[in-house]
């Protein structure tokens, strides 16, 4: 309170007293309407340390006096939090007529679904022993609810192996719509409906329908508000691109999926993704940065539109894994490879009722069997020369490699003397003679296919093997 104006002195105006005594007015603390708030409880504190000793109490009375005692609730919405609708019913709290075990125990875990406040307005995951739940709890403060807020949570529950990020977005959507709709119109605190009826609980049931039977909804809720969800997949991160490897496309990517929107590098690339040229080759006849080709391609791996390959080349090895046995037994993608690997005219030829029976499914597999180590597909082609013209002989490998029964034999040089050699070449750098054998040298390790050093250092096989011969003592594995 403050202090009282002092007396008027003789010497003051009337106007400047009266102008005191208003300042000393609005100086006063104004009347504060204090609204009492309902003491909150959860369901477990309720049922452990007060429901007890209730029955107990009731119980005594019964020895004392034998007429009906009973327990009635107060009727008081501050009794902690409660599940008011589930999809499917039962699944969270049982119900009288319930004949199932619940997913978890919800007392254990409710505090975890309404929070205290520190948790509350962001995203909350918790694990059971075999669920996730996935939940935005949300708080609205407003003196028209009963305990001047209003607290609630929309929450998934997924197995616990799965990937929760694309069902956390659904979470924090749903959380943002109906707080604005709480907001708006009072649309679930008002809502009277018995649990695990009326409209909300309609749309809980048309959400998880649509989104696990087609991985989006569009729901109507009212004249101007609707539910517009989509689950977007999380793929795993790429691999990391290197100068040999060989993108093949999956999906058209012609005119019709581009526009001028696009990248323009991933514009200038897109052409020369044909499955013979390599990540280097296509830099280079883009005339694009190597870097920004490695990050375009690396986008179309991560989003399935490509897949990596090994460098094709007729003196290559090729071998069958042991994914070839069910290979053998799949009459439907031996039928798929044989129109895969047919050349134009014999494919023609298959459609207009003629087949060849050098090029049916047993066929097939004999040929791939028939493959193996350090033997070259330049080889096998020339054992094989009467059913090689009639087939794509690349198309007839990456068949093979796409579908995992069949692998590359890369080659790989290792030296001991790598250390030495590589000490004498640095001391002689400036002759010209040994700066190809200082270039080399860091890949005599065992790590580096002969696919990787020939791209990187833009050689031939053939001038590879006489660098290697010129280097001194070099092994080559097979692998």
């Amino acid at each position: 309170m403050p202090p009282k104006p002092r007396r008027r002195p003789k010497t003051e105006t009337d106007e400047d007293y009266h102008r005191r005594l208003i300042e000393w007015e609005a100086l006063k603390p104004h009347d504060v309407e204090v609204k009492v708030k309902g003491n909150g409880m959860t369901q477990r504190y309720y049922v452990e340390r007060l429901l007890p000793v209730y029955v107990a109490a009731i119980e005594s009375m019964r020895e004392i006096d034998d007429k009906p005692w009973l327990l009635q609730e107060d009727g008081d919405p501050s009794h902690g939090p409660k599940v008011v609708h589930q999809v499917p019913v039962d699944s969270i709290v049982p119900t009288s007529t319930s004949t199932h075990a619940t997913l978890f125990h919800f007392p254990h875990f409710s505090s975890y679904i309404i929070p205290r406040q520190d948790f509350r307005s962001r995203p909350l995951t918790f694990c059971t022993s075999k669920y996730r739940v996935l939940g935005h709890p949300i708080c609205i403060k407003s003196p028209e609810y009963d305990r001047n807020e209003y607290i609630f949570n929309f929450c998934l529950v997924l197995p616990q192996a799965t990937e929760p990020t694309a069902f956390q977005t659904v979470v924090n959507k749903l959380a943002s719509l109906f707080q604005s709709l709480e907001s708006q119109s009072y649309f679930l605190s008002q809502d009277t409906s018995v649990p695990n009826t009326g409209k909300i609980y309609a749309l809980c049931e048309i959400l998880l329908e649509d989104l696990n039977n087609h991985c989006e909804c569009m729901i109507p809720i009212d004249e101007s508000d609707s539910m517009n969800i989509k689950l977007f997949p999380t793929y795993p991160p790429p691999p990391p691109i290197y100068p040999h490897h060989v993108p093949l496309s999956t999906i058209g990517l012609d005119n019709k999926l581009t526009d001028d929107n696009w990248d323009l590098t991933m514009l200038l690339i897109l052409p020369q993704v044909n499955g013979l040229n390599s990540v280097k080759q296509i830099a280079l006849r883009a005339d694009a940065d190597y870097k920004l080709v490695c990050k375009a391609i690396s986008q179309l791996l991560y989003y399935e539109c490509v897949i990596i390959l090994d460098i094709f080349g007729f003196g290559a090895c090729y071998a069958p894994t042991a994914e070839m046995a069910g290979f053998v037994t799949d009459e439907v993608a031996q039928e798929e490879c044989r129109r895969y690997v047919l050349t134009t005219a014999n494919y023609l030829e298959v459609w207009n009722g003629g087949i060849d029976d050098r090029i049916v499914g047993s066929r097939l597999v004999e040929l791939y069997c028939s493959l193996k180590q350090g033997q070259s597909l330049r080889t096998w082609c020339m054992e094989h020369a009467n059913v090689v013209r009639n087939i794509d002989v690349r198309r007839f490998i990456t068949f093979g490699v796409i579908k995992g029964f069949l692998y590359r034999v890369h080659k790989y040089a290792f030296s001991t003397l790598v250390k030495t050699s590589v000490g004498t070449a640095s001391q002689m750098h400036h002759n010209e003679e040994r700066r190809p054998a200082l270039t080399i040298s860091k890949y005599l390790d065992g790590t580096h296919s002969f696919d990787q050093v020939c791209t990187e250092l833009m050689i031939s096989e053939k001038e590879l093997l006489g660098r290697l011969k010129d280097f001194g003592d070099v092994q080559i594995i097979q692998r």
